[in-house]
């Protein structure tokens, strides 16, 4: 029986409200670098523009013409503000932030609708169905894939549905070690009602502020933790959602063998095939007990083997990050030429020093030279690496006001293809940098999560742009690096979802059977086809 008698912390207000959320970039408006900083980070890529690109002020913004309205009953939920339809028109990939930067919203939704109840949802469902209007579900906007931008022009108004407003923890199992969690929650607020129970979701990607529990869900997020439970798939324990057709809801259960799981059909899937409202999500008790370390390698190849000898271990480190000799100088953390590899463990029962120890003699068998072990993450190269990991979309931002193509991409491959992939992005796709731009560019990888049969390599590529043509470029470079991956059998995203920019790889991924199957899914569950058209497959074949 489920012991729902602990109290649920109240309500809390968005983490992230009061600091003035930036319309066109990531995060906060207040984080942002200002023009000086810009101009000096533009500095350091050769052949980038002498000024950045202005911000454009809101008010002085054209808007496409609203072209429906909501009926009365809806009416209080909508709104057609100038922000609110800027703020919902892109998701933060670069060509977003570019296109934002540029005053072009020609994508911008109708309407925003704020549900605050599930029965909300179903009325907005219901009147889209039959006004034949296009419904993008919005969590908080950090899609980096065309995730929540329309691109079709086959409905007669597009409403961005905003589910912000379902943010609570809504019931915790403290038996079972499970909560109920309105779709909407952003991390912090998640967290933030969980912590007085000493739980925790422990599911924090680089979006973590900025990113909601349905979007997780929905795009398959994989979180910060590099080993063990690495996607939010591993954390589910049931999902309610919300079909133009009818309410899907799951049974809670540790684990089931009965047939295909219910589930799975809505992870990944992206707000195509319905509205995920509510989850069920396994929980974690918080760690008590953490220390890091850092392990420079001359060789990247090395480092490479010792890090799957650490993946094929079952020690499960928390954080087991590989920075090649770029990203590793990027970050601030390394000497001249070195890779660097990031561990870190944690333990809410016990001390975690042993297996620490433990990991660091594998790297160093395999060739590294480890740094002292750091008990106060903050204070070592781990804390050094984490800050410039949290401060980097809003680098790229910058960069991206100085035209300057910076382009991240993220894949997964079994180990005895992961050398070979690595060499091939960096002189494939580096070829093609030249060929676009006219510079050699930059091109940095790092391993985020690590498996024991593959890596998840996590590539950056930064060159200089020609202003007024950094979106074609940079669609030239994203095409080419998704060509790649599929040469050499590796995903087109590890955590990123496909969204709309990722979809020519996915096509070539996905078997046909599966995408016959899926295409009649969707039949079923959206015969109206609103739901986020364009995302995993074309409105136009979804029948």
């Amino acid at each position: 029986m489920v012991d729902s008698t602990s109290p649920v912390t109240p309500p809390v207000s968005h983490s992230n409200s009061s600091r003035n959320r930036s319309w066109w970039g990531w995060g906060t408006a207040d984080k942002a670098l200002p023009d000086t900083e810009c101009t000096a980070l533009g500095g350091l890529v050769p052949g980038s523009a002498a000024t950045p690109l202005p911000v454009p002020d809101i008010s002085a913004l054209e808007l496409p013409k609203v072209r429906i309205e909501p009926p009365s009953a809806l009416a209080p939920l909508m709104s057609a503000a100038p922000r609110d339809r800027a703020s919902h028109t892109y998701g933060k990939a670069y060509r977003d932030v570019v296109r934002a930067l540029n005053g072009d919203l020609s994508a911008a939704p109708d309407q925003v609708a704020h549900p605050r109840t599930e029965q909300d949802v179903i009325d907005v469902l219901d009147w889209a169905a039959d006004a034949d209007v296009a419904v993008v579900p919005y969590g908080a906007g950090s899609s980096v894939v065309g995730g929540v931008e329309y691109r079709a022009d086959r409905h007669r108004g597009v409403v961005s549905l905003d589910l912000s407003s379902l943010g609570r923890v809504l019931e915790i199992d403290p038996v079972s070690r499970a909560a109920r969690i309105q779709a909407g929650a952003l991390g912090p607020d998640l967290e933030a009602q969980l912590r007085p129970h000493g739980l925790t979701l422990r599911h924090f990607p680089q979006s973590f502020e900025f990113s909601t529990l349905g979007g997780w869900l929905a795009t398959r997020a994989g979180g910060h933790y590099a080993t063990l439970y690495t996607h939010i798939d591993d954390l589910v324990e049931s999902l309610r959602v919300v079909t133009p057709v009818g309410v899907n809801e799951s049974l809670r259960l540790p684990g089931s063998g009965a047939g295909p799981s219910p589930d799975r059909m809505f992870l990944g899937s992206e707000g195509t095939l319905g509205v995920i409202t509510e989850a069920w999500m396994r929980l974690q008790d918080r760690p008590r007990h953490k220390t890091s370390a850092t392990v420079p390698f001359s060789d990247v190849h090395a480092a490479m083997n010792a890090v799957r000898a650490i993946a094929q271990s079952g020690l499960h480190p928390a954080n087991c990050r590989l920075l090649d000799p770029g990203e590793a100088t990027l970050a601030g953390v390394a000497r001249d030429g070195e890779s660097v590899l990031v561990l870190g463990v944690e333990s809410a029962h016990s001390p975690v020093g042993e297996r620490l120890a433990e990991l660091v003699t594998l790297a160093r068998d395999h060739g590294g030279s480890p740094a002292p072990a750091a008990t106060d993450a903050e204070d070592s190269a781990a804390g050094t690496w984490r800050s410039a990991f949290l401060r980097m979309p809003y680098l790229r931002d910058a960069l991206a006001r100085m035209s300057v193509i910076t382009e991240t991409f993220e894949t997964a491959c079994t180990w005895d293809r992961a050398p070979g992939l690595y060499e091939s992005v960096r002189r494939d796709l580096g070829d093609v940098v030249r060929e676009v731009t006219g510079a050699a560019g930059t091109i940095n990888c790092r391993f985020t999560h690590v498996y024991p049969d593959g890596p998840a390599p996590y590539f950056t590529v930064i060159a200089p742009g020609r202003r007024g043509e950094e979106v074609a470029m940079w669609d030239e470079i994203k095409s080419a690096a998704m060509r790649i991956l599929t040469d050499h059998g590796a995903t087109v995203t590890h955590h990123h979802a496909v969204g709309r920019d990722h979809r020519p790889g996915y096509d070539r991924q996905r078997p046909e059977p599966f995408a016959h199957a899926l295409r009649a899914v969707k039949q079923s569950l959206d015969p109206a086809g609103i739901l986020n058209p364009g995302v995993l497959f074309d409105p136009a074949v979804a029948g």
